[in-house]
Formats: structure tokens, sequence, C-alpha cells
């Protein structure tokens, strides 16, 4: 099915180009389309050509129409239409580890939990599971580790030479009601405290009230702060309320610089779904087409099963291609998805499925 049948819009769009041949074998021949079964890290988590601001063009978004039967048929045969077993979901699963942004964001944090946290993140899968899977000798740990900007530094210390990257939470996360200088100062203090990625989240009115050149300028301003640090530019689809809006709203964001389009804090009524997730990467792929610049995406809130990521994993691979499997391009905001990958995982080598306090996350 064509990007056309689920979204359309005014400006013109050229052909998508195709994404590089990945250059690491699958895990077994016997599933070549499962992803890499290499679980050593890139030399740079973010390695994608970075998303360059292009100048704001209502042209490119205000002729959208989503086709709501069409796109609902098409996530709706999404879980029967690919089944992952065996070796080949085991493969799966372990990249989906690569892709995790391990996060904890709640009121009673304490730098004790954040360490914790990362320890987890460093040692994602328990050694005598990585042994009996043939990978006792890779590296393996999650895309990042998510925190509020109070404990940046606590996590930074704690990730010290693991090559794992901090993103912080900012811009008054999760309403993101605070003033703008406020959002700024915030950007530029998790940035000073050593966060390689700045988790922004967009003032919804500007999106409710039709207001796209003032969403632009707020995205502008929030990459400007960030410096060197990459932004997920967190849209709150669950308060958006039309598809149409979520489109419109991923298109601008991406149009003012955002490394990534992020569907919510979790802390919304309803998160990150399917439906959302097909119609922020059909954004993304035109986007792409009109630009060439590849922007990443993650799905936060309510991913909190293995079979879920996979689901995820294969639209994706499907949607945008090979290379929006890899955390440069593709990251789960989660915390309790990793305890229940280990748990399948666990089921994979020893045929019993263990209980989820056997695969503590922090």
């Amino acid at each position: 099915m064509t990007s056309t049948s689920l979204v359309r819009s005014s400006g013109a769009v050229r052909s998508r180009p195709a994404p590089p041949a990945s250059a690491v074998a699958a895990l077994t021949p016997a599933a070549p389309a499962a992803p890499a079964a290499s679980t050593e890290a890139p030399a740079s988590p973010l390695a994608a050509a970075r998303n360059t601001a292009q100048p704001f063009d209502t042209g490119w978004f205000e002729g959208i129409r989503i086709n709501l039967s069409a796109a609902e048929r098409r996530v709706a045969t999404l879980p029967g239409r690919r089944s992952v077993k065996k070796d080949a979901q085991a493969g799966w699963l372990l990249k989906a580890i690569t892709c995790i942004d391990l996060t904890t964001l709640n009121g009673d944090d304490t730098a004790e939990r954040v360490r914790r946290l990362c320890a987890k993140a460093v040692t994602p899968v328990r050694a005598d599971l990585l042994a009996a899977l043939g990978l006792a000798d890779r590296t393996l740990h999650t895309g990042a580790v998510c925190v509020y900007h109070r404990f940046v530094s606590t996590a930074v210390e704690a990730l010290a030479g693991t090559g794992i990257p901090v993103a912080a939470v900012s811009t008054g996360f999760p309403a993101g009601l605070i003033p703008h200088e406020l959002k700024l100062k915030e950007i530029e203090a998790s940035v000073r405290d050593g966060a390689s990625e700045i988790d922004i989240v967009i003032t919804r009115e500007h999106v409710l009230t039709g207001q796209w050149q003032k969403l632009y300028d707020e995205m502008r301003d929030f990459r400007s702060a960030a410096g060197d640090a990459h932004v997920k530019a967190i849209l709150a689809t669950g308060e958006l309320k039309t598809l149409r809006n979520v489109a419109k709203a991923s298109m601008v964001c991406m149009m003012a610089g955002a490394d990534f389009i992020k569907t919510s804090t979790g802390k919304e009524g309803v998160n990150a779904t399917p439906l959302v997730t097909l119609v922020m990467l059909r954004m993304i792929r035109q986007y792409e087409a009109r630009t060439g610049f590849r922007v990443g995406y993650k799905p936060a809130g309510g991913v909190s099963t293995a079979k879920t990521a996979l689901d995820y994993q294969v639209l994706m691979k499907e949607e945008l291609g090979r290379a929006w499997l890899e955390p440069d391009l593709f990251r789960i905001g989660a915390s309790t998805l990793l305890a229940d990958i280990e748990r399948q995982l666990e089921h994979h080598v020893t045929g019993r499925y263990s209980a989820f306090n056997r695969h503590p996350i922090g």
C-alpha cells in the first residue's frame, strides 16, 4: 500500500531513496528478515546525518488529509502478517534492547534508583542468558538512559566510559507550560550537566489552535539551545485530538530541525499506539523524500511487552526500511519492557518462563 493511500499532501514529494543495505548478517540463515544479530553498539549512538532545519513553509503540511479507515486496516493486519519465532525472535528482541531509552520519570526517583537503572542499562541481560545465546563475547547495552534534569549528572557519572548517552526530559516536562525562557534555560542546564540527548515537549496549544508558525519558532529555539545535543520532539499525540494534527505537528517539528519525533511523555491518558505511529512514520517518509534527511522515531508510553516491541519493529522496517531498526533512528521509551524481553529470552533458552522479580530494572 502506498503512502498516498493513507496520507495525502498538497506538496510534491519525490520517491524515497532506498536505504543502504545492512552490513550485518541476520541471526540465522533461516531468518533473513530478522534485524541484525550483532549487538555491538555503533561507534556513535546517533550516527545518522543530522537533520537540518528547513524554512517554514505551510505548503508542506497544509493540505494533509488522513484516510482513517485505510490507516486502521493497515495497523489491524500487522500482528497477523508477521510471525517472528525462535532464533529469529531472539534476534529481533536483542536488537530491540539496543534501541530502548531505559527510563525513570517518577516523582519518587532518587539518585540511588538512577544508579541502579544505569547499571541495568550497562548489563540489560543476565550473563548466563547471553552465553546460552552464543553472545558471551558481545557488548550489549540499551540505547540511552532517560531521566529528569535533576539526575543528569548522576547518570552521566554512572555511565562514564560505557558509551551510553544520557537523555534528559526538558521544557517543563510533561505539560510544557512553564515560560519559554525557562524552557531554554532547562535545556542549556541539562546539556551543561552532560546530557547528549534532550527530549522536549511541545506546547500543545500551538497545535490545537493551528498556530504552526509559533510551533516552528518554538522548536527552532529548542534546537538552538540544545547545541550539539540531539533533540527528540515529544508531540503528546494523545492530547492532539486528531491524526491530522499529529501529522502536521510531526512535519512542522521536523521542518524546524527535530532529530527525532516522539509520541508521548508517558503521562497522557493515551500514549503510543500503532495508529499514530503509522501516521508519524509516513510523515518521516515524506520529509526524507523532500529533504534527504532521515529523522528518528520514538514511541513512548505503553510499550511494555516484547510482543508490542516486535510489532513496532516490524512496522518500522516495513514503512521506513532496515536503517530505522538501529538506535540512531529508532528508540523505545520504556521501563518495564526490558524485564519482559529478558523473560522471553530466558524462555527461548530454557523453555520456561520466569517471574518478573528475577529481572529487576532498577
